[in-house]
């Protein structure tokens, strides 16, 4: 038989570790070791174990102070961590394992003195019950006439009616392990909502066969962000519920949009003399074409303010984002004799250019 490890190494803390250290270290290693992520690990199930085992000692005050004082004497079979301290002590544990029946041998008369001295009173009163996790990693539920007794011998918990009777234990219900996907959804998608069905490979969403999902694009979702599917994650153990998927998700992109938060970004070319004059321009947006006022004496660079023209906030239906638009002025390109004459009459008003002797302009 393997000699069992110090309940204090086993969780990797030190004796002196407060309650909410060792709670932190327990599920630390319960989630490492845990058999829905560990499956045919068989060595990682007997660490589970192990592991559970030292949480149910040292989580207990009472366990752990006999822990402290009579180490693993005090909860194997034939111990006697009382040997010495007044007359009598206890025999041990004889028959099966988890689930059947055993029996109690004690040695002395006087139970209630024997058992108050070593544990402190725990068999004493008229009713009482205890839960916990045992050393096979299971939740078990402790009750009996003879009191409340807080045992961790052999990690199986005991019902009583008149005396003691037989083991009782049950799984401790336990939800299962979150998946994670990722998921692609276009820019409309993202910016409107949408339902769209997708196909994950496994039940889970991670092997196994394709599984097809009816899922909701929530309008104004970014990339980053997550869609939570209750119920469809690993399956819980001992009755408990499911856990979820989450679908990381990415928002593709869309030619002449810029998406930053809940604002869009895009540019328009307006003709030089709509930017010289002044004048009307059309402006695509995402719920259509817009006509905005150009003032005159536009430059290249500026920027128009669209409110309300961007992105719908997930908390605030009623909330978007603006649209800022970007205006380029157009060069004109293939002027006409006529058309350059003008340009070159413009530039000469301005004191943009001059005139050689040949009669060319020079700028």
């Amino acid at each position: 038989m393997a000699v069992k490890r110090d309940y204090y190494d086993v969780l990797g803390i030190d004796r002196n570790a407060d309650e909410k250290t060792i709670k932190k270290a327990y599920r630390k290693l319960a989630k490492k070791y845990h058999p829905d992520t560990n499956a045919g690990n068989a060595d990682a199930a007997d660490k589970f174990k192990e592991v559970n085992e030292a949480y149910d000692v040292l989580s207990d005050p009472k366990k752990k102070k006999m822990y402290d004082q009579f180490g693993h004497a005090a909860f194997e079979a034939g111990a006697d961590p009382g040997a010495g301290a007044g007359a009598g002590g206890f025999g041990g544990f004889q028959g099966g394992g988890n689930g059947s029946y055993q029996e109690f041998h004690f040695n002395g008369e006087n139970m209630d003195d024997i058992f108050g001295d070593i544990f402190g009173n725990m068999f004493h009163g008229s009713h009482g019950e205890s839960r916990g996790f045992g050393s096979n990693g299971t939740y078990e539920h402790f009750t009996g006439n003879g009191g409340g007794f807080h045992s961790g011998f052999g990690g199986s918990g005991f019902h009583s009616g008149n005396g003691f009777g037989g083991f009782h234990q049950q799984d401790f219900p336990q939800k299962g392990s979150d998946v994670k996907a990722s998921i692609n959804v276009t820019f409309d998608e993202a910016a409107f909502g949408a339902d769209k069905r997708i196909s994950l490979s496994g039940p889970d969403g991670s092997s196994g066969a394709p599984q097809t999902l009816q899922i909701h694009i929530p309008a104004g979702i970014d990339t980053g962000k997550s869609i939570r599917l209750k119920g469809k994650g690993m399956p819980g153990t001992g009755g408990g519920e499911p856990g979820d998927l989450l679908l990381k998700v990415t928002v593709g992109t869309r030619p002449g949009y810029e998406r930053k938060g809940s604002d869009v970004y895009t540019t328009i070319s307006i003709p030089y003399t709509t930017a010289v004059f002044g004048g009307e321009a059309t402006v695509p947006t995402l719920y259509g074409n817009v006509i905005c006022k150009i003032r005159e004496g536009m430059q290249s660079g500026s920027k128009i303010r669209l409110r309300g023209k961007g992105i719908v906030s997930m908390k605030n239906p009623s909330v978007r984002g603006d649209q800022y638009v970007t205006i380029q002025i157009q060069v004109p390109q293939d002027l006409n004799y006529s058309a350059k004459e003008k340009l070159h009459e413009y530039a000469k008003a301005c004191g943009l250019e001059r005139s050689n002797a040949t009669g060319s302009h020079v700028a």
